[in-house]
């Protein structure tokens, strides 16, 4: 789910902290990618276009063809990426795993009732929303990318909180997904609809946290706030309290204990032992991987080991396969040159009169050396 109604928010309050690209603008840029979203992505797009791939024993593939083009895609425009994969939800999550299951039954029983009355569009919509990402699509996944030669890193538990970690300490430019809630964690930049099919011809939206937080004229611990009362992942909100009144609420009160103290509680309920601490927390201290000690490294692709895998394996054509690692070797061999601001990269100053208390807390804002020069720090 994310942050509820998150990237409305910023594009009305925050404007300018939001920017629309094209893939080859980011030629040069290591990217984090959340690896388990792209597999949903991947398996209901092919299950909506009515191609659902299997081989001959009814295994799905759909997710293999998926990551294999739209990484060759993201490669050939030379953007160096390396996928995430989820690992354990935090306890905290349950809750919206046991309302997700919840839905999945409802699901699965009006589908049955679709396909009785021969309802096909309904049984193409309820269909979709019981499609599951499964450990084993993940493990094969990663079979393929380490043939492709792309890295991929293991979270120990949320991949949205180990792609912001890699791009906070600068391992990579910035964090794909379609959850904002990595904004949330703290990545500097979030890239929207960059592992979206070619076929729907969505620009990509840069989502810059430092000029978020200037533009509502919060800090990171208040917008951590903001984004619980909006609604996250692990708990439940303040019935009636909407965007605009969440933000309003933060400025003045600066956190969720200033709210509740103020709180008309008559109009406005809160949960009943809201553990907004906890999620607060989760937010803050994530488990993740020192990214200190994650080596990321991108590697040959092996042409043969991809033939025997997706061609005798899985029943790929062998002339597709072979074509795609031709433009891995191609793009790997030709990319030597990198962006200039990947060597320097000028980081911005804060707003005058914003966030003076906190400012040096702000992600990507720079130190001012003695002579008021901007320090230089190295790019991604």
């Amino acid at each position: 789910m994310g942050i509820l109604g998150l990237a409305k928010l910023i594009a009305d309050a925050a404007p300018s902290a939001v920017k629309e690209n094209e893939m080859k603008n980011f030629f040069g840029r290591k990217v984090a990618v959340d690896a388990s979203m792209s597999l949903y992505q991947f398996l209901v797009a092919v299950r909506q276009e009515g191609n659902m791939l299997t081989t001959a024993d009814g295994e799905t593939t759909s997710h293999l063809m998926g990551f294999f083009y739209r990484t060759i895609r993201m490669v050939d425009n030379g953007i160096k990426p390396v996928y995430v994969f989820d690992g354990k939800p935090p306890t905290m999550k349950g809750g919206e795993l046991a309302k997700r299951q919840e839905r999945r039954e409802e699901a699965q029983k009006a589908l049955e009732k679709a396909e009785e009355a021969g309802n096909v569009e309904d049984i193409d919509k309820f269909s979709r929303r019981l499609v599951k990402v499964t450990k084993t699509h993940s493990e094969e996944a990663k079979t393929l990318l380490k043939l492709m030669g792309i890295p991929y890193v293991q979270a120990p538990c949320e991949a949205e909180a180990q792609c912001a970690a890699l791009a906070k300490a600068g391992k990579v430019y910035g964090v794909a997904t379609e959850d904002m809630d990595a904004l949330t964690f703290g990545t500097p930049v979030l890239l929207r609809h960059m592992t979206f099919s070619e076929a729907r011809k969505m620009p990509i939206k840069e989502f810059h946290l430092p000029k978020v937080l200037e533009e509502m004229e919060i800090n990171h611990e208040e917008f951590i706030d903001m984004c619980i009362l909006l609604g996250c992942d692990y708990c439940d909100s303040i019935r009636g309290i909407g965007p605009k009144r969440a933000i309003e609420l933060i400025r003045k009160h600066k956190n969720i204990e200033g709210i509740l103290k103020n709180l008309d509680k008559k109009k406005y309920s809160p949960p009943e032992s809201w553990p907004y601490p906890e999620a607060r927390r989760l937010f803050v201290e994530p488990e993740v991987k020192d990214p200190e000690e994650i080596e990321i490294k991108w590697t040959e692709p092996d042409e043969e080991g991809l033939i025997h895998y997706m061609c005798e394996e899985k029943g790929f054509s062998e002339e597709r396969i072979r074509n795609g690692a031709k433009k891995l070797t191609k793009a790997r061999n030709s990319s030597t040159q990198g962006r200039l601001d990947s060597f320097f990269k000028v980081l911005p100053q804060p707003a005058s009169g914003v966030n003076k208390r906190k400012s040096n807390e702000k992600p990507g804002s720079a130190k001012k050396s003695k002579s008021g020069n901007s320090k230089f720090k190295k790019g991604r």
